[in-house]
């Protein structure tokens, strides 16, 4: 081992990034015999081509993950995130999952996804410090 190249860098390229992505995919795909991973993202965008809220995840083995999802702060409070996650989980159901994870922090919106059917299923402490990451499971109809 004392002749491997081990570099760290805060500013990955994208491109290795993807490597890595899809290494490990390939491996999950061989691993468990699902192949039906498939990125999941809705955009709405402003006049000029701008995003002003987005939701974006996949779906996988017959679970949808959402990694991320945002709304412009201008437009929060008029019903958008929570029309996003309703067409994110109707998409998630047309392509066959049972069920959406996501994880969000205390700070971010852990009551905004209780209130739409969400779960606590796990809680990380100090994750940043004085917070906790919350990961949280929705079983779909």
């Amino acid at each position: 081992m004392s002749q491997a190249n081990f570099t760290i860098n805060a500013e990955p390229d994208p491109q290795d990034v993807t490597f890595l992505e899809e290494r490990i995919n390939e491996f999950n795909f061989a691993s468990t015999g699902c192949y039906d991973g498939d990125l999941l993202s809705i955009f709405i965008r402003g006049e000029s081509g701008e995003i002003t809220a987005g939701i974006y995840g996949w779906t996988w083995g017959g679970t949808c993950e959402i990694r991320f999802l945002w709304v412009h702060a201008d437009l929060r409070g008029q019903g958008i995130g929570r029309e996003l996650l309703a067409r994110a989980e109707a998409e998630a159901l047309r392509r066959g999952c049972g069920q959406v994870v996501l994880d969000t922090h205390s700070f971010q919106a852990p009551g905004f996804y209780r209130k739409y059917g969400y779960e606590v299923v796990g809680v990380c402490e100090d994750y940043p410090r004085g917070y906790q990451k919350i990961n949280l499971v929705k079983i779909l109809a």
